[in-house]
């Protein structure tokens, strides 16, 4: 059995909330090489706008907005009614509200635990009207 699967819930929420909102927080690094090392190969998302991203984009987005030095990722940020469930054996599915600059979305990050570290396969962002 994956030790992810034998994880206590609530240590698995923990672990999980430290890095959502997920391309907002720094907890895994912001640079390009610590952006890859966290985000699986076949990583995609589907946006806010409805536009579907892949890694690649993903990538060199949020290293571009790291790249401003006044880039503050938690600037006017709230983040609350956060789940956490497993889905799978190591697939771990978190949901949140995030409201930035007045807008309020919906997210939910799906998490693998891969060799003892966690990977981020998907995510998605939905406007709440």
């Amino acid at each position: 059995m994956d030790e992810a699967s034998t994880r206590e819930p609530a240590s698995v929420e923990a672990e999980l909330a430290a890095r959502e909102p997920v391309f907002h927080r720094t907890v895994d690094g912001t640079s390009r090489s610590e952006l890859e090392q966290w985000v699986a190969a076949d990583f995609w998302e589907v946006g806010a706008s409805g536009r579907v991203y892949d890694r690649e984009t993903m990538l060199t987005e949020v290293v571009g907005r790291y790249a401003d030095p006044g880039y503050d990722a938690m600037a006017g940020v709230v983040v609350d009614q956060l789940a956490c469930r497993p889905i799978g054996p190591a697939t771990w599915l978190v949901t949140y509200r995030l409201v930035q600059d007045a807008r309020e979305t919906r997210r939910s990050t799906v998490w693998l635990r891969v060799g003892g570290r966690w990977v981020v396969q998907y995510h998605q962002g939905t406007v709440v009207s």
